[in-house]
């Protein structure tokens, strides 16, 4: 027993070396790559300067002001959206439990779309609206879920029939809207980068942190909950509190990560699957789902910039392609194993 909890924890140390050494060459292309080529020497040169003194002023412009605040914002929303993502996979017991999949990414993009459309509002006050729509879409739903506790069939068959409504709302606001109005709308509904600031990963990095000592203490409580209600009752878990809580944590995860660039599609139902098959049933692989996460929307970011020549493609353009070829995949192996894994 303690020599296969051995080969389990060396394997997930092995998968996670891998994610980070993956993102780390990602990143180095992420800094270097773009009109304006810079060379490692001077991405290092100029990530110092603080502390050498020595500054160039248009290479630490470019990297400081321009590259370096999307790709943060890139690693740390695609972080949210993964662990986001995991979470409700696992806490449903169901691959498809994604929060774009299960409506509360369209209910931070209601929001959003009302906010433009009807309120006037732009900038941090459409983000604003959106993680509040997110929240309120989340409560709605583990309130109709709730029958005598909650059922990961019912969140899952109201979340998609919330995401079906507030799609509706959406195309009926777009039909009250003005032409620049919808433009407005729909660059923020596809999830891009483009106007990555420095502020807006400080504030993510800030939110993560506040939140990630809530799943740390939450996520133990997943071992009962996997085996059932009656089981983890019989184990002392705090069945409807931990779930509640868990939600809660990954409802948070999803709003932060939408606000700060948008309902980016696909990365949260993505990265759950991809962690558990690198894991091989080594863990659960939260940890490396978030990994995961950060990778496929960094990658994603660097192919709708540099993909097509003198063109560059919102970020969630690219996820959304590689999430519905996933998707597809994973039916037709779900297909001929019988399960969805």
């Amino acid at each position: 027993m303690a020599g296969v909890r051995r080969q389990r924890e060396s394997k997930g140390r092995r998968v996670t070396l891998g994610l980070v050494l993956a993102l780390i060459l990602a990143s180095a292309a992420a800094l270097t790559l773009g009109d304006f080529p810079v060379s490692p020497e001077e991405i290092l040169r100029s990530l110092f300067s603080p502390l050498t003194g020595f500054a160039n002023k248009g290479v630490d412009f470019i990297v400081l002001q321009v590259r370096a605040p999307r790709l943060f914002l890139a690693l740390l929303s695609g972080a949210a959206f993964g662990l986001s993502g995991i979470i409700f996979q696992t806490l449903l017991r169901n691959p498809l439990a994604s929060p774009d999949i299960i409506g509360i990414a369209h209910g931070a993009s209601a929001a959003a779309v009302f906010c433009i459309i009807v309120l006037g509002w732009t900038g941090l006050a459409v983000s604003l609206g959106s993680f509040a729509g997110a929240l309120l879409t989340a409560f709605a739903i583990y309130i109709l879920a709730w029958r005598n506790g909650v059922t990961a069939y019912r969140v899952v068959l109201i979340g998609i029939g919330a995401a079906a409504m507030l799609s509706a709302v959406i195309s009926y606001l777009f039909t009250r809207a003005r032409l620049f109005e919808v433009q407005q709308a729909m660059a923020w509904l596809v999830g891009s980068l483009n106007a990555a600031r420095p502020g807006d990963s400080v504030v993510l990095a800030i939110m993560l942190v506040l939140t990630l000592p809530l799943l740390i203490a939450l996520v133990r409580g997943l071992d009962g909950l996997e085996l059932g209600d009656d089981t983890a009752h019989a184990l002392g878990t705090r069945v409807e509190q931990t779930r509640l809580g868990l939600m809660v944590t990954g409802v948070a995860f999803a709003a932060f990560a939408t606000a700060a660039v948008g309902p980016v599609g696909f990365v949260a139902f993505v990265s759950g699957p991809i962690a558990r098959r690198l894991m091989g049933g080594a863990g659960r692989g939260i940890p490396q789902a978030g990994l995961v996460g950060a990778l496929v929307m960094l990658v994603s970011d660097l192919l709708a910039q540099h993909a097509l020549p003198n063109l560059q493609l919102p970020t969630g353009v690219v996820t959304g392609g590689f999430g519905a070829v996933f998707l597809l995949w994973l039916l037709i192996v779900s297909g001929r194993s019988g399960r969805v894994n």
